[in-house]
């Protein structure tokens, strides 16, 4: 579902992105370490065809986001550090407003059901978001997320910023995601969540990906030593 060949960025001198190679399938979550700089959040950007490939392909759901651009994004959704949402709308406006760029329409108690589905208290599906806390705009992002029934979802540093039970609950909901077949990839500095919630996890340094695991066959501890030795040599 989110395919990217040989996929290489530079600016003048500076070679951000060399040669990746990866594949999250459905029902995958796929998180990225690393440190600022390795490349993380120019691999998301590519997908999202915000930037344009030096060389190499980023593809979503079959298709070249060079190519179609328009077509690929009604496949993705994506929740970056910190979501951009109207701050004077309530959630449910909120959700109403972008799942109908995406050709979505909603009543009113379906959006509450997306909203509930994201895990938002019912008390604040219809306050004005701009008194939301992170985690609670997350949850907005995940409704706009299954409002829009996308196939892939990109994530840049998700959990940066929450509080410890915002971030399980945040685990909770990717969990729920992979069980619907959707196919993840997220870009985090968390290496507990990232053991937590993913099913393959890959270490980027300076914009190569030096290292790849299923995570069900690597520890925690193991996980670590790894990361700390790549990140020191």
């Amino acid at each position: 579902m989110i395919t990217t060949t040989n996929l290489t960025k530079k600016y003048a001198d500076h070679l951000a992105l060399n040669n990746l190679n990866l594949t999250v399938k459905p029902g995958e979550i796929y998180c990225l370490l690393g440190a600022n700089g390795a490349g993380k959040t120019t691999t998301i950007n590519l997908l999202l065809g915000f930037i344009s490939a030096s060389s190499g392909t980023a593809s979503i759901g079959g298709i070249d986001v060079s190519k179609d651009a328009l077509a690929s994004k009604k496949l993705l959704a994506y929740i970056p550090e910190n979501l951009m949402l109207y701050p004077s709308l309530t959630a449910v406006e909120n959700l109403d407003y972008f799942s109908g760029i995406a050709g979505k329409k909603f009543s009113k108690l379906a959006l509450e059901e997306f909203l509930e589905n994201a895990g938002l208290q019912a008390d604040a599906f219809h306050k004005r978001v701009e008194a939301f806390s992170k985690g609670m705009r997350q949850k907005v992002g995940i409704a706009i997320a299954l409002a829009k029934d996308a196939s892939a979802l990109l994530l840049d540093e998700p959990t940066s910023g929450l509080d410890p039970k915002a971030s399980n609950e945040f685990g909770l909901l990717l969990q729920q995601l992979k069980a619907k077949g959707i196919a993840t990839l997220m870009a985090t500095h968390d290496l507990f969540r990232a053991k937590e919630v993913a099913t393959h996890i890959g270490i980027m340094k300076n914009g190569e990906l030096i290292h790849q695991f299923v995570s069900d066959e690597i520890s925690l501890a193991d996980l670590e030593k790894v990361y700390l030795e790549a990140m020191t040599y």
